[in-house]
């Protein structure tokens, strides 16, 4: 780990657990996910919800985005773990709690848990104080992406290249390079066969809904402050062709509205998901 890394969560991992906390605790029931093992993790205190990027009405979309996309990976993972699927790869995995929340399904597989040494080593940490420890089916893999391959470092870390497994990779193709995404999926597409790889995409500024469009704008401004561009947006069928392209047998796309039908219909409170960020499944 290099004297410049951090150690302690990436403050895009810190927001995502503690929205999926606030679905929780401000969205009425059923939750799409509960999830507030995140929440103990970061511990931020009493005064959290007040925090501007919590409030519970401005970030609904975004929040229910969040527990969706969620939702939908632990929804595919255990049904392929059904059909005999034994690895469960999370690339940036920030601070899931898969293993954590859902103990007997992930005592099917083995989980590797692939991010940054200094956020690994702090969650580490955390995981330890809280008495939820590093079971031996998770597997956390620190890397330094800039340095070595996360491949390599997965593959040291005991994952089988030989066997089928699911890759899931939510919130980062966007900061990524087209040259780089089509290089990922170039890589994935030579897991064993029957295996699945679910990845967020963000479709472009004129492909979502309009009302929703300023706050896609307002989204990337901060993006920029901080220091993380989004870089690339992809139509759904750009992203599925470049999977087949990379070698994939089969690409679909799954869309907000997908999501929305099969989430949140019924609800009274009007949540949804929003049409800035829809799914790839792609399977060799």
């Amino acid at each position: 780990m290099s004297v410049e890394e951090k150690v302690e969560p990436e403050h895009t991992a810190v927001r995502v657990a503690l929205w999926r906390a606030l679905h929780v605790q401000v969205d009425p029931p059923p939750h799409v996910i509960e999830d507030e093992v995140g929440l103990r993790l970061v511990a931020p205190g009493d005064g959290w919800r007040g925090r501007p990027d919590m409030d519970p009405d401005g970030t609904s979309l975004y929040r229910a985005g969040i527990v969706a996309r969620a939702r939908f990976v632990e929804d595919l993972v255990a049904e392929e773990a059904a059909r005999g699927v034994g690895q469960y790869v999370v690339l940036g995995a920030g601070l899931d709690t898969f293993v954590q929340r859902r103990p007997e399904a992930a005592a099917r597989l083995r989980v590797f848990e692939v991010d940054r040494p200094g956020p690994q080593e702090w969650k580490r940490r955390r995981l330890a104080e809280l008495g939820y420890g590093v079971p031996d089916g998770l597997r956390l893999v620190p890397v330094d992406f800039e340095a070595e391959s996360w491949w390599e470092r997965l593959v040291a870390a005991g994952f089988d290249p030989g066997a089928p497994a699911v890759v899931a990779s939510a919130g980062v193709s966007m900061y990524l390079t087209r040259e780089a995404n089509a290089a990922t999926l170039r890589l994935l597409s030579s897991l064993a066969p029957g295996s699945t790889l679910v990845m967020t995409f963000q479709p472009p500024l004129e492909l979502i809904d309009a009302p929703e469009r300023p706050a896609r704008r307002a989204a990337e401004d901060g993006a920029r402050s901080s220091g993380t561009p989004f870089i690339s947006f992809f139509a759904p069928r750009e992203i599925t062709a470049m999977a087949l392209e990379a070698g994939f047998e089969r690409a679909r796309h799954v869309s907000a509205a997908m999501l929305n039908e099969r989430y949140f219909a019924g609800r009274t409170d009007g949540l949804r998901t929003s049409s800035g960020e829809e799914l790839l499944v792609a399977v060799t």
